[in-house]
């Protein structure tokens, strides 16, 4: 039997979708974050392990079946990034062609089913990919919590927490954020926020989970809460309007992916608008595939297989395991 294999790897979780060249999933598996760049080599190769493992037993295959294994990663920008994956490859017993890239690719990958177009990534961190019909790529954003991920889950959290220690001191008003974000830390006053953030610490993966709070606290009308929504729906736009300018797909369709998709009107809403007045043309679509199986289309187009039957499969599979990818 011959198996392809996507690996989806990010910031918060990896996903593992192990399918015949004909489309077919066969197994599917779950694993801990594996951004290299936030969690270290050790704990990326135990995730991407637990996933591959837990998709192979699913399968009822080993992993000398995989023929073609694409790894999509969040962190992956240089050569050096790729020699990093490629040995976590080779630990792991992946024998088989292998190939590397960032997560934007398997997203537009998927989100498009190989057509030229540009995704938007909007979740733990955030970031925009491209390609056009040229089969020339740009990225904007995706440079890591630090100095990008504008408008994604970490931003949120993290802007929500300034806001809160804002409307403490009497520089804001009050914000409904305050009592949501202390419950969520498991602070019972917010004199013990220094001791929270400094010396316990939040990982990113923390900061990220106080997204929902921001989401919940816009929807029932917190100003703060809905200002920050408005405010990262407006620089996710800008990371967009970037591509769309370097590559010339100002008309173009977008798919955006990630957690935030499933945030509802609160999310969607400031977006949207701000998407009409910078890129009235640009065609905002669903995804047609999640990113892992982006990853399984990637290893396809590798040795050559992709066509219009498996892509079909694959989309049918999509929508069998939706609540799994």
């Amino acid at each position: 039997m011959e198996v392809v294999a996507g690996i989806d790897g990010g910031g918060t979780k990896t996903l593992v979708a192990l399918c015949t060249p004909e489309g077919r999933v066969l197994g599917l598996g779950r694993g801990g974050p594996s951004n290299v760049d936030d969690v270290g080599i050790a704990t990326a190769t135990q995730s991407i392990g637990a996933a591959l493992d837990a998709a192979c037993t699913e399968a009822k295959v080993g992993l000398e079946v995989l023929s073609s294994t694409f790894f999509g990663m969040a962190g992956v920008v240089s050569e050096e990034d790729r020699a990093i994956v490629q040995g976590i490859a080779q630990n792991l017993g992946l024998s088989g062609q292998s190939g590397i890239d960032h997560d934007c690719r398997i997203a537009l990958a998927g989100a498009l089913s190989g057509r030229p177009g540009i995704v938007l990534i909007a979740g733990t961190g955030s970031s925009c990919f491209g390609r056009n019909q040229q089969g020339e790529v740009w990225r904007s954003g995706g440079w890591g919590y630090l100095v990008s991920d504008e408008g994604s889950s970490y931003w949120l959290g993290r802007e929500a927490l300034v806001r809160v220690v804002r409307a403490v001191d009497g520089r804001d008003p009050p914000t409904a954020l305050q009592p949501r974000l202390l419950e969520v830390l498991r602070v019972n006053h917010t004199d013990r926020l220094l001791h929270r953030l400094y010396v316990e610490g939040l990982s990113r993966s923390e900061l990220a989970a106080l997204a929902p709070q921001v989401i919940a606290a816009a929807d029932e009308g917190d100003t703060a809460a809905s200002q920050l929504l408005n405010q990262g729906g407006r620089l996710l736009v800008e990371c967009v309007a970037a591509v769309a300018q370097q590559l010339e797909l100002s008309d173009s369709e977008l798919a955006v992916v990630g957690g935030l998709t499933k945030a509802g009107a609160a999310f969607w809403q400031p977006f949207k608008t701000a998407l009409s007045e910078q890129l009235p043309q640009i065609r905002l679509t669903e995804a047609e595939l999640p990113p892992v199986l982006g990853a399984v289309v990637c290893a396809l187009e590798a040795q050559q297989k992709l066509n219009t039957t498996n892509l079909h499969a694959l989309k049918n599979a999509a929508v069998e395991h939706a609540e799994r990818l």
